[in-house]
């Protein structure tokens, strides 16, 4: 068996699922504008190791975590998060490519960074290797002098006064044409996208392990607890990736 494969628990037990039997069962919904976040997070509730979330998921996981993009119209991520995990163009793979025209998709799908300050270099891969022009959402506040620099590579929105409007951003999109919205974070943006019920659903990789340390949770800001109810269970060894659809 693949380092790779993953089993459904829950509902209709399947073993060693195949990318598409994977891909039917994380589809969006169709005729609606859906929102979903994608993290990863230890048995203790760590988001990171070493700083960084890559360093939590095993192969099933980065497996899921490709496949979750294929269908998305755009992939939306914090700034932060982008600089931390070394995000470049976000480029889907051949595969990916084939799969979404056949599906009547564009190629590839948009990209968008939300940053209240503009602490972007335009220069910078995830701007210059992007196959489509991005989206960076900001705030009416953000210095000048960056939004124009930024304005040469990308369509820079005010999403807020102060802070990025989570709302905003959301209906901006759909209006866009941009209904499928797959996000993999940060822990601000979620928090961010939770407090105004922006949020659909959440794909969640339980890690087999116990960080301990001082790393945050997947989710900061939000002070009123969120619901959830559970959509599927997929597992691979001691690996849960789980999936929730929110109140």
């Amino acid at each position: 068996m693949s380092d790779a494969a993953i089993d459904r628990v829950w509902p209709d037990p399947a073993s060693d699922l195949d990318d598409a039997a994977l891909l039917k069962g994380i589809a969006f919904p169709a005729g609606r504008t859906w929102l979903r976040m994608n993290f990863v997070a230890s048995l203790d509730g760590a988001a990171t190791r070493a700083g960084r979330s890559g360093g939590l998921g095993d192969a099933a996981d980065r497996r899921l975590f490709d496949l979750l993009r294929w269908e998305a119209d755009v992939i939306l991520l914090g700034a932060g998060t982008a600089r931390i995990e070394g995000y470049g163009g976000m480029r889907l793979s051949d595969e990916a490519v084939a799969w979404r025209t056949d599906a009547g998709l564009v190629p590839q799908p948009a990209f968008a960074l939300v940053s209240r300050s503009l602490d972007l270099d335009p220069g910078a891969p995830i701007f210059t290797d992007a196959p489509v022009r991005p989206i960076v959402y900001t705030v009416s506040s953000a210095p000048a002098h960056r939004r124009a620099e930024l304005a040469d590579v990308a369509d820079v929105v005010d999403a807020g006064d102060e802070d990025a409007d989570g709302m905003r951003i959301r209906q901006d999109l759909a209006g866009r044409g941009l209904y499928r919205i797959h996000s993999e974070g940060g822990p601000h943006l979620f928090g961010a996208m939770l407090a105004v019920g922006a949020v659909d659903a959440l794909h969640l990789t339980l890690a087999p392990s116990l960080e301990v340390g001082s790393a945050g949770r997947i989710a900061r800001g939000v002070e009123a607890p969120v619901g959830a109810k559970l959509a599927s269970v997929l597992r691979a060894g001691d690996e849960l990736l789980l999936h929730y659809r929110l109140d």
